[in-house]
């Protein structure tokens, strides 16, 4: 009953700050045109994810995936010497447009097993990571999907942080209303952290004073029906990019010889309800009460 009542008042307080800051009006959204609609339709080309449907600003998603595989130490070194590179290719595409699997080759020798499924309000992705080397590797967290979301939000590099939100101790936070920080190797953009991870292994880019609570972070489209948001079983870090992009990146934590380990995210496509998000988390993502 604790819970409950915790979870109740963090969604009073989600509504009201959201209300404040982002000043988006919440329009209603009619459960039965949801319920009605096909699967989200995925596609891949070089790199870029489009997920297609008539609900979405534009008609379309857009996602660069895969995008990075990251060492540790990373905040105040050069990007090239922090990541690993990759190559990606597209082994298996269902005709219908609801699922793909991939196959990811980093180096020096990890495999990348990975595939997106769709539904009717989410996407979801699991990967399996392989050291065939005999030498430990450094991989200590990788960047998945750069959702990007001006189309979505109706707002540019300036201003999308008015509408997208992360959830603090203050319940749904938009992210220009945080303690955000300037200072760092690379401008631009702002990383999220978890109190238990290294602010040294994060993402080069400034770094947020304020704590995650969970791994959500999202953004409500720009008439104020939808929120897209997106988590991860693992999280090392949110992140607010430089293309007005959301990132929910998993840590991995290192890759001894013959290892494998497993990861799963979601990206969510949902009325503009964030109890309902909350819920469909904790549903999709049990482990992360231990970890939160």
């Amino acid at each position: 009953m604790a819970g409950e009542q915790q979870l109740n008042d963090k969604i009073m307080r989600q509504a009201s700050l959201f209300m404040r800051y982002a000043f988006v009006l919440l329009l209603p959204v009619l459960p039965a045109y949801v319920g009605a609609a096909e699967n989200l339709q995925l596609s891949w080309t070089n790199n870029l994810l489009t997920v297609s449907d008539p609900r979405l600003p534009s008609g379309k998603l857009e996602v660069w995936y895969l995008e990075a595989f990251c060492r540790s130490r990373a905040w105040g070194r050069e990007w090239r010497k922090t990541t690993l590179p990759h190559k990606t290719t597209l082994t298996r595409a269902d005709p219908r447009g609801r699922r793909l699997k991939f196959r990811t080759l980093v180096e020096p020798d990890i495999e990348v097993r990975h595939e997106i499924r769709s539904r009717n309000d989410e996407l979801e992705l699991s990967f399996e990571l392989t050291n065939h080397g005999k030498d430990p590797v450094d991989l200590q967290w990788f960047e998945p999907a750069c959702i990007r979301v001006a189309a979505f939000t109706g707002c540019g590099q300036n201003d999308y942080t008015a509408r997208s939100f992360i959830f603090t101790s203050n319940g749904l936070t938009p992210l220009n209303a945080l303690r955000r920080t300037t200072n760092a190797l690379y401008l631009g953009g702002q990383v999220y952290l978890p109190a238990d991870v290294a602010p040294a292994d994060a993402n080069p880019r400034p770094i947020c004073h304020d704590h995650l609570v969970n791994g959500l972070i999202g953004c409500f489209s720009a008439d104020g029906r939808w929120l897209l948001a997106t988590a991860s079983d693992h999280t090392h870090e949110l992140f607010e990019g430089v293309y007005v992009c959301l990132h929910s990146d998993p840590r991995v934590g290192g890759l001894a010889p013959g290892q494998s380990k497993r990861f799963r995210s979601k990206i969510y496509f949902l009325p503009n309800s964030p109890e309902t998000l909350i819920k469909r988390y904790h549903r999709d993502f049990p482990e992360a009460e231990k970890h939160w």
